[in-house]
């Protein structure tokens, strides 16, 4: 018997893209809170995850971007059932474009941040994968990609 569609998990892809040094994160609000992510979203019926991630950060960042290789693989599981989200982390290449200060479709981008390598583990960073950001950047050949298996930050 299939799963509902309400019971299949949501794949988002995300980029790890850096400019002039610095990552590239979006800021989210929810609420009252803010908080960031690697630039990304949703993959859609029919689409390849490459495609689905050149379209999404065309749409947060304005950049145009070469996807190169997986890089960190996680789920976001919420305690209550109430969301699954697997999270797929590609390196990506910036290949031209201007970063956009809000995503014209997206309300919940605030802006675009670009942050110093050493500044990544103060960001409350969705998933929170910081130390494996850090660690790539540190050595971004000899970084092997890894699954963080379920990781969940309310």
């Amino acid at each position: 018997m299939a799963a509902r569609a309400s019971e299949q998990p949501r794949v988002r892809v995300a980029a790890l893209m850096t400019i002039s040094g610095r990552v590239a994160f979006v800021r989210h609000r929810f609420a009252d809170h803010s908080y960031h992510l690697l630039p990304g979203g949703g993959v859609d019926y029919g689409e390849s995850l490459s495609e689905a991630l050149v379209r999404e950060v065309a749409e947060e960042t304005g950049l145009a971007c070469t996807v190169t290789r997986p890089l960190i693989i996680s789920d976001s599981i919420a305690p209550d059932g109430s969301r699954h989200v697997v999270n797929v982390t590609f390196a990506a290449l910036v290949d031209e474009g201007a970063v956009v200060t809000k995503a014209p479709k997206d309300p919940r981008v605030e802006t675009v941040d670009l942050v110093a390598p050493q500044d990544v583990s103060s960001l409350d960073l969705r998933p929170p994968m910081a130390e494996h950001i850090i660690r790539y950047l540190a050595d971004p050949q000899g970084f092997e990609a890894v699954y963080l298996g379920s990781i969940w930050r309310p």
